[in-house]
């Protein structure tokens, strides 16, 4: 199976650093999604770090295809070569189909997003762990959380997360924001944010959860789905 994710995930990686408008910030955010620093993959590629750095930082022209091939197959010998973490991940992504009633909207971007500037598109206010809102999210999954909360299994649950933890998980249709930090917490979930759509006020429980579990938790206060989803599609797509 692992052959097979791993055959997946390069297409993926290639294409996206490919054909994004700023390959080198694409580049660094497959880095950071596979948590490899700048030095250990030089290495690993025979090159500097000033090399990757200029990359990044789009000092250097646009990567051409063989360097795209050498930083796609050097990301993934590592994450082999430490027990296959991101790969494995991918992998059970894909393995069996999530709910289409639970999942309303998923999408991976292109380049990182900060928690705060996830916090404009869905219209919200960090109510715990604002001092992380500097994080880096690599994608979103929109949730309706009545039927995610009833429906889902743990193992479905953890597969919210598309490829990467490093996301928002956002929940629609909540009254008070409590079931879906209370479904977080028992099912294991660490998401990088958590962003419920609904109460006009977060619960007490909900945020004393998100304190002490230190996972960002935004009230949205985005009029609609329809508003909600063009939003982050929007930043899905900068």
């Amino acid at each position: 199976m692992i052959s097979a994710a791993k055959e997946k995930l390069a297409k993926r990686m290639a294409g996206e650093i490919a054909l994004s408008d700023d390959p080198g910030k694409t580049m660094r955010k497959w880095r950071e999604i596979f948590a490899v620093t700048q030095t250990v993959l030089a290495k690993r590629l025979g090159v500097s770090s000033s090399v990757l750095s200029d990359y990044e930082g789009g000092r250097r022209k646009s990567p051409g295809s063989t360097t795209i091939k050498k930083f796609v197959e050097g990301l993934l010998e590592l994450d082999e070569g430490s027990g296959g973490k991101v790969i494995h991940a991918f992998g059970r992504m894909f393995s069996t189909d999530l709910s289409t009633d639970a999942i309303i909207d998923v999408r991976e971007f292109s380049v990182p997003v900060k928690i705060s500037d996830l916090c404009e598109a869905v219209e919200g206010t960090i109510v715990a762990n604002e001092d992380l809102a500097y994080r880096p999210i690599y994608g979103y999954t929109v949730i309706d959380s009545i039927k995610a909360i009833l429906e889902m299994s743990a193992d479905e649950f953890l597969r919210l997360y598309g490829w990467s933890t490093e996301r928002a998980l956002i929940f629609t249709k909540v009254d008070m924001g409590r079931s879906p930090m209370v479904a977080i917490k028992v099912k294991g979930l660490k998401p990088s944010v958590v962003v419920v759509n609904g109460p006009t006020k977060m619960d007490d429980v909900a945020v004393k959860i998100a304190e002490i579990e230190r996972i960002p938790l935004v009230l949205s206060k985005s009029p609609s789905l329809d508003v909600l989803i063009r939003n982050l599609r929007a930043i899905a797509e900068e």
